[in-house]
């Protein structure tokens, strides 16, 4: 059973969409802080029953939800950020802490909507989902060395977080925001690329996934650089290589160099 820590807040979502449902259940979950402790609101039923289906507290609005929070985190799909922040101005006094995960608002637009200094900006991805979220943050200069601890224990309950300065983020968007995507379609490929061998659909989609899962694990986990893990599978005249020719000469490596480098500057446009 988690226990819960001693260090217990308010903690509220403005949106309570996907994002928002995996970083409070890992919260939950991790002992954190208790779900009685977790609020939210919104306007269809069903979302209202997902969150209280593991102990958070539903309040009538959004301006509620802030101004019975300490900690708030804005997980509005970035469009609708503005909208919000400045119909919930009113409800930020000087305790209360911004975290904004709405990808692409930069600081100085959330500290303009909000009327308020006191934020930190966080990056997610999706695999918050199932605890192995790869997250971002950078503070803001009215930040708290306490809001940084607190923040960042929030966040490594589904996963992981670095620090990183708020001129990186574009570029963590298209890497970590949007790179799950890219390692979905390499594991359909390699599925169908089983399947092109000779493998039943189910078995190679198996061993797609635990292959791809494996060799994250291996590199994470051995401190060796991706390369030199590359090079213990590459035996001379061997079917790995023969592989990797082909790969090379599809321009693997540099189709997800670019994609990167294009997500991230979409993100730059969209901001």
């Amino acid at each position: 059973m988690a226990m819960t820590s001693p260090d217990v807040y308010k903690l509220g979502f403005v949106g309570a969409g996907n994002m928002a449902e995996s970083i409070a259940r890992g919260v939950a979950k991790s002992g954190v802080l208790p779900p009685a402790a977790i609020r939210t609101s919104h306007h269809r039923a069903d979302r209202q029953s997902v969150f209280q289906s593991f102990g958070v507290v539903i309040l009538e609005s959004s301006g509620q939800v802030v101004a019975d929070s300490d900690i708030v985190i804005l997980s509005v799909k970035p469009q609708v950020a503005k909208k919000a922040l400045l119909e919930l101005k009113p409800f930020f006094t000087d305790h209360k802490l911004l975290v904004s995960i709405a990808a692409g608002i930069k600081m100085k637009d959330l500290q303009e909507w909000s009327g308020h200094g006191r934020i930190i900006r966080v990056m997610p991805n999706t695999p918050s989902a199932v605890g192995e979220a790869a997250s971002v943050m950078c503070m803001g200069d009215m930040a708290t060395k306490k809001d940084e601890e607190r923040v960042a224990s929030l966040f490594k309950a589904i996963g992981k977080i670095w620090m990183a300065d708020e001129k990186y983020f574009d570029a963590v968007t298209g890497l970590s925001g949007s790179g799950p995507a890219y390692v979905y379609i390499a594991i359909e490929a390699l599925a169908d690329g089983g399947v092109a061998a000779g493998l039943p659909r189910d078995l190679a989609h198996a061993l797609a996934t635990q292959t791809v899962l494996g060799a994250a694990a291996m590199v994470n986990k051995s401190g060796k650089h991706p390369g030199q893990l590359k090079d213990a599978v590459t035996s001379p005249a061997g079917t790995t290589i023969a592989g990797i020719h082909e790969l090379e000469k599809a321009g693997f490596r540099g189709s997800l160099i670019s994609a990167v480098i294009a997500a991230a500057k979409r993100c730059r446009e969209l901001s």
